[in-house]
């Protein structure tokens, strides 16, 4: 079966150290290490600070498979505000001026992927940042070669990152999300045409990003088969009926009862997991079921703890033989 993990990024305000024996006590098999708070510090993760990190997971009996620069890889593509300054390290966010900080953060990526070789994977998960999800709304008209222009400034920052890794035998896993330079099929299939279809560029599969905007996130598996590089367990929930917030939020909160979605613990939203997992069986996918545990209305650690119950419970090998074999008569020589 494959692997369950927990990725600390909703857990980063405590120390690795706790993380692993309550991911253990939860019955994780392994984490998924988000680089902030103190689970991995990319700026300080030379030799003997990774082999660190592999002897704590060991004494916790928890396996590595992936890491996770989101906040990191958000600022490579962005346009560059005063909300960036609480996500970046300092020596990212430097003095603040917006070129400066995108180059420091594309170098940071790139050292993302040597502190995975060091760990001993091959997948840095993560954002890139979108110049052009301002325009998401196109009003004032907004022009095709505005789009254009988006898509070759991700190209011409990221390309020098992902050939790096290509050199190294590193994936980037893309977290398909609003905000970033693709949010749904049509612009992941943009996003990857724009970089020539790199090899080392693939995707970190959530369905949650998916559902509330109508978005087939099961199909996504199949047009992506060979590009799903790593898995998000994340459920999600929308209303049936329209309310007083749309799917843009309203301004309003996480957790607020009047959002027309919010994410919940897996199994507990809209989410079709029993068709996600039969997708990932038919597309050979091996690799770990990551559960990304967020719902605003529950305890995180009975949620944390119920979510990796569900993922082992929903989860199934694929059948090496056709269930009406048997019925096939053996052919006489």
């Amino acid at each position: 079966m494959r692997p369950v993990t927990l990725f600390t990024g909703q857990w980063a305000d405590l120390d690795l150290e706790l993380v692993c024996q309550k991911a253990k006590a939860f019955g994780y098999d392994g984490l998924e290490l988000a680089c902030w708070g103190n689970h991995l510090e990319i700026g300080n993760a030379d030799e003997h600070y990774c082999n660190d990190r592999k002897k704590l997971l060991n004494q916790y009996g928890l396996s590595l498979h992936a890491i996770s620069s989101h906040l990191t890889g958000q600022a490579v593509c962005d346009n560059i505000d005063l909300r960036h300054k609480s996500i970046l390290p300092e020596y990212i966010w430097g003095d603040g001026e917006p070129e400066g900080v995108r180059q420091r953060a594309a170098r940071d990526m790139i050292a993302a992927g040597h502190v995975a070789r060091r760990l001993g994977i091959n997948i840095v998960n993560g954002f890139t940042g979108s110049s052009i999800w301002p325009f998401l709304y196109s009003f004032p008209p907004v022009t095709p070669a505005m789009i254009n222009k988006g898509y070759e400034d991700f190209a011409k920052r990221w390309k020098p990152i992902l050939d790096e890794y290509h050199k190294i035998g590193v994936r980037f896993a893309l977290e398909v999300h609003p905000t970033e330079i693709a949010f749904d099929i049509a612009s992941a299939e943009r996003a990857l045409a724009a970089l020539d279809n790199h090899p080392a560029f693939g995707f970190n599969y959530d369905p949650s990003h998916f559902g509330y905007q109508g978005v087939d996130y099961v199909e996504f598996i199949y047009r992506f088969s060979d590009r799903i590089f790593h898995v998000h367990m994340k459920d999600v929930y929308w209303k049936e009926n329209p309310g007083s917030v749309g799917v843009f939020g309203g301004h309003v909160p996480f957790g607020d009862h009047r959002r027309y979605w919010d994410f919940r613990s897996p199994g507990r939203g809209c989410i079709r997991f029993e068709e996600i997992i039969r997708a990932l069986n038919e597309i050979r996918y091996q690799g770990p079921l990551s559960v990304e545990w967020e719902d605003s209305a529950m305890d995180r650690e009975a949620g944390a703890k119920e979510a990796c119950g569900f993922v082992r419970q929903i989860d199934f090998k694929t059948s090496d033989v056709a269930f009406d074999a048997a019925f096939e008569k053996k052919q006489e020589p």
